[in-house]
């Protein structure tokens, strides 16, 4: 996992959209669920508030993020990523799948059920 994430990272670093790792996250985020507030992502990644509000604002000043306030509470903001920020997410996904596709070439596709269960497994436990 280590190595399959260093690459990753590694091919964020290089790419063409100069993005950190924490701000693929954050705009994978509101891509996936776009409409969410800072707080939703506050509470979903278990990071410090202030650090999210920076990340937040410099993908909103790119132009890579874009918010609206809540019609119920205008204090809350919705935000959905830019046209140019869901072509972003979708080369990064196109990254992450082709690299994904890489690490398991040469497993059937029992194999792949194997290790996927196998991992799921170590994931519960580490839950717990």
């Amino acid at each position: 996992m280590h190595q399959f994430r260093s690459r990753l990272f590694q091919a964020l670093r290089q790419g063409q959209h100069e993005l950190t790792h924490m701000e693929s996250k954050v705009l994978g985020f509101f891509a996936r669920r776009p409409g969410a507030t800072q707080s939703d992502l506050v509470q979903h990644t278990g990071r410090d508030k202030a650090q999210l509000a920076r990340l937040i604002k410099g993908l909103r000043e790119r132009g890579l993020l874009q918010g609206e306030a809540d019609a119920a509470d205008r204090r809350n903001v919705r935000l959905q990523p830019t046209a140019e920020g869901l072509a972003i997410q979708r080369a990064l996904r196109e990254q992450a799948d082709a690299l994904e596709k890489r690490a398991v070439e040469g497993l059937s596709e029992d194999e792949k059920a194997r290790l996927i269960a196998l991992l799921q497994r170590v994931q519960d436990n580490l839950d717990r």
